[in-house]
């Protein structure tokens, strides 16, 4: 579905979307349903955008993902795709996002933190009048403290060491301050609960073998509109 860009005098957004998703074993009942949301997350939030009094228009949108499992068991911990221009890309995207099977993992709980990490690396869009920069992080389980699988040859040497380092990451200039919102869809527990003081973070608590229903994302996404 091609994006509606409407013409006003407002000013003009280019939006950059990193989505987290846990590829695991356990999210296997609902993988299709996180997959289905991943991929009408955005048409939802331009639709909200354009909505707005006056519409907020978006110049640019462009959406990356990054499938996690865990750096002590799986030969692909991470599988991170570049950012897709959309609807330029929209192909690619859809491609991407289908080619996601929820296995592997190991025990609950999993590398997600690590994750989080990769996607506030990410390279941010820097140019337009505004620009947000966005990460979703879906998952049903809990996370292995950051560092736990650091003996993994695979593990990145650069991670941030502990749950406080995450946060001084996410709270300094790697990311610009007032483009950043954080969007977790995971349980109602440690270290996810934690997370609800970070700036620009909103929290929908979600159940092992259970997704996010349309109501839980639509919620999501006008606080993300409303806080833009």
């Amino acid at each position: 579905m091609p994006i509606a860009k409407p013409v006003g005098q407002g000013l003009e957004y280019n939006v950059d979307i990193v989505m987290c998703i846990d590829a695991t074993g356990s999210m296997a009942s609902i993988i299709d349903e996180v997959k289905s949301n991943a991929l009408s997350f955005y048409q939802k939030f331009v639709a909200e955008m354009n909505a707005q009094d006056p519409p907020k228009a978006v110049a640019q949108l462009r959406v990356k993902v990054i499938a996690f499992r865990d750096y002590g068991v799986d030969t692909q911990p991470m599988v991170e795709s570049p950012f897709f221009v959309l609807d330029e890309d929209n192909d690619a995207f859809h491609n991407f996002v289908d080619g996601i099977e929820a296995s592997g993992g190991g025990d609950e709980p999993e590398n997600s933190l690590e994750a989080l990490a990769l996607a506030m690396k990410s390279d941010w869009v820097r140019t337009g009048a505004v620009r947000r920069h966005v990460i979703i992080m879906y998952t049903d389980a809990s996370a292995l403290p950051l560092g736990t699988r650091s003996g993994s040859a695979s593990y990145p040497s650069d991670m941030p060491k502990d749950l406080s380092e995450l946060r001084d990451l996410w709270e300094g200039q790697i990311m610009e301050k007032r483009a950043k919102r954080l969007l977790v869809f995971a349980p109602d527990m440690e270290p996810w609960s934690d997370m609800v003081d970070w700036t620009n973070t909103f929290h929908t608590a979600s159940k092992a073998g259970s997704g996010c229903d349309d109501t839980d994302i639509e919620t999501c996404i006008h606080l993300l509109v409303k806080s833009i």
